[in-house]
């Protein structure tokens, strides 16, 4: 099948390789000449395990393509996929201008009917929204006759294994009520489903909704975990054996109770934004959806409170290595990420930071440009050097089985903050660090 795919972030890059790697034949629109550019080159922009030699292979195949050209996309594929950015408005909502920019755009040059397949997160009502944009250009152009459905297509990517979850999805969302659109979603989606059937179909709102409800149930999850090990530490309990208790019930299970520094990333913060601002719309007060995003903006703030109260609030002059700075393993994504939180209130309190990070150090350094406060170094052993303290943030695997006889001789202090837990308390304190974790 043809396919063409609006948009080369996470969402759309993934896709698009994946849906090339099963054999469809795909092209993928951008507006970023330079980003096409690199991509047609190799050069992969974003950092996603698996996903370098995915579109490298497929590329070389012809079976994937990259161009600015939105009219070859729109005259190539049967299905137009919508996987551009909704970046959260002033207010928190959901900014819908580069959706119905791309509605429109298809609207322009489209010459034959179509499967319009909204991939990015965007609010209940979306579809009747582009709808109502396709409508509205195709009655200027005078092209009344040709025909197309919108589709919701909801994605449920993971960063760090967002390849994998498009590979092997547990569930695939469609929501339209169109028999043509679903026949030609369940072609295109057929590789997947040999097994067994993947796809749920529903109407085009509840497959809306069914994103944000996703997304805020996993966010309230982590909150609910955070607020636990606040408690935990206040009752002289042990959180890590609490989730342990909880975890082994299977009516809860022990995905997303982690205790930690809060959620970060592209997806939980704007969506549970985004679906708070939704229901104050339509005058429904999202009362819970309030206390987790509360909750998780106090948490990012934990490591910070703890080293302030450790110090006795006199950080000016001292210099931390902080290991981790993207919100999450095996990306280098620091949208909303907690180092960021906890380096900023470090510089804001006259302290110094020497970070390192497997994949986001060029990340780091774009936010942040050259700073006297901000040293970021080639390895997590140079962070280290001459630092008063060790603060980790983020729990890359390299981090799990550190040397920390090294660690010891390269800090003023055998001090450590674990925003993570990576390690047991015990086994630190043996060791002769004071340690410093959460919910313990």
């Amino acid at each position: 099948m043809n396919v063409t795919v609006f948009g080369t972030g996470y969402v759309g890059l993934v896709q698009g390789a994946v849906l090339a790697d099963v054999g469809h034949n795909v092209v993928c629109v951008d507006v970023d000449a330079n980003k096409v550019e690199r991509l047609n080159q190799g050069d992969i922009p974003i950092y996603e395990p698996g996903l370098e030699p995915l579109v490298k292979e497929n590329h070389a195949a012809g079976r994937l393509r990259f161009t600015t050209d939105a009219a070859e996309g729109i005259k190539h594929g049967q299905v137009q996929f919508i996987a551009v950015g909704t970046p959260p408005d002033e207010d928190g909502s959901a900014d819908l201008k580069y959706v119905l920019t791309v509605a429109e755009t298809i609207a322009q040059h489209m010459e034959r009917d179509l499967v319009i397949i909204n991939k990015s997160t965007v609010p209940v009502g979306t579809a009747d929204k582009v709808r109502d944009k396709v409508d509205g250009v195709l009655e200027s152009r005078g092209r009344k006759d040709l025909r197309f459905d919108v589709v919701s297509n909801p994605e449920f990517l993971k960063e760090g294994s967002a390849v994998s979850d498009c590979q092997r999805p547990d569930r695939i969302i469609i929501g339209t009520e169109s028999r043509i659109a679903e026949d030609m979603l369940r072609e295109l989606y057929a590789p997947f489903s040999r097994q067994q059937d993947k796809m749920i179909v529903m109407d085009v709102r509840s497959a809306e909704l069914t994103k944000y409800a996703a997304n805020c149930m996993l966010a309230t999850k982590i909150s609910f975990m955070n607020e636990m090990a606040n408690l935990a530490e206040r009752l002289g309990a042990d959180i890590e054996m609490v989730r342990q208790g909880i975890g082994s019930d299977p009516r809860i299970g022990y995905h997303f109770i982690y205790p930690g520094v809060g959620y970060g990333g592209s997806c939980f913060p704007k969506d549970v934004q985004a679906l708070i601002r939704t229901a104050g719309s339509i005058d429904f007060d999202a009362k819970v959806l309030k206390a987790v995003e509360a909750r998780n903006e106090e948490q990012k703030t934990t490591l910070f409170q703890k080293i302030h109260k450790h110090y006795q609030g006199n950080l000016a002059g001292k210099t931390f290595a902080i290991w981790g700075l993207a919100f999450k393993p095996n990306t280098d994504d620091m949208r909303e990420a907690p180092s960021r939180v906890l380096m900023e209130a470090l510089w804001q309190a006259g302290a110094k930071v020497q970070a390192y990070d497997p994949e986001a150090m060029e990340e780091t350094q774009r936010i942040y440009g050259n700073r006297d406060d901000l040293t970021l170094c080639g390895t997590k052993e140079a962070a280290l050097r001459g630092a008063d303290a060790l603060a980790i943030v983020t729990e890359w695997q390299s981090f799990r089985a550190p040397d920390f006889e090294l660690i010891k001789q390269q800090l003023t202090e055998p001090l450590i903050f674990d925003g993570r837990n990576m390690f047991e308390p015990r086994r630190v304190a043996i060791k002769g660090f004071r340690y410093f974790s959460v919910g313990r």
